[in-house]
């Protein structure tokens, strides 16, 4: 699957960890939905993680051996597949597993290096990696700096106003 080709609008949130990433995004999810929007987050984890609590018996029968494990209930359901090799794993393949009938709009947070439309996120005084603001797929910019120059184009954001963000991705979705 080629990620411009995409049926539903994606939007990477790309800044680096420390920033605030997760913490914006718990304040802005539940705006959206709000307004109606139906979501998908994929996150990447940089190390290994598991989602399963040792003991159960998910966990029993996945560590037994089982490549895939679906548990379900009436409240939810979640796939466990294990990777036969380490790989990294590539977004259009994480992409491909959504249910698109339930979905309005996908967030992205990490695989910063796919060519996805992104939302960076800059913060006044932080001393770590940050990203850089002449990349192609960057749209928009959320920061609390009022000096940071941005390239023309650029949409710049309050990233303490999440009601300001969710408007912004609102409109980037179609849907304002």
């Amino acid at each position: 699957m080629n990620l411009t080709e995409f049926p539903r609008p994606v939007l990477g949130i790309a800044a680096h960890s420390g920033t605030g990433k997760t913490t914006l995004l718990e304040k802005v999810i539940p705006l959206l939905r709000e307004r109606g929007l139906r979501l998908a987050v994929v996150k990447h984890a940089h190390h290994g993680f598991d989602v399963d609590k040792p003991g159960k018996d998910s966990h029993r029968l996945r560590t037994a051996g089982a490549n895939q494990m679906l548990i379900a209930s009436s409240r939810r359901w979640a796939l466990m597949h294990e990777n036969e090799v380490e790989a990294e794993p590539k977004l259009e393949d994480m992409l491909s597993q959504l249910d698109l009938d339930n979905l309005d709009l996908v967030l992205v947070e990490g695989f910063k290096k796919y060519p996805v439309p992104k939302l960076a996120l800059r913060r006044e005084g932080y001393d770590g990696d940050l990203i850089e603001l002449d990349r192609s797929d960057l749209v928009a910019v959320a920061t609390d700096s009022d000096s940071l120059q941005l390239p023309e184009g650029l949409v710049r954001l309050d990233i303490n106003s999440p009601e300001a963000v969710a408007d912004w991705i609102i409109g980037y979705a179609g849907r304002g």
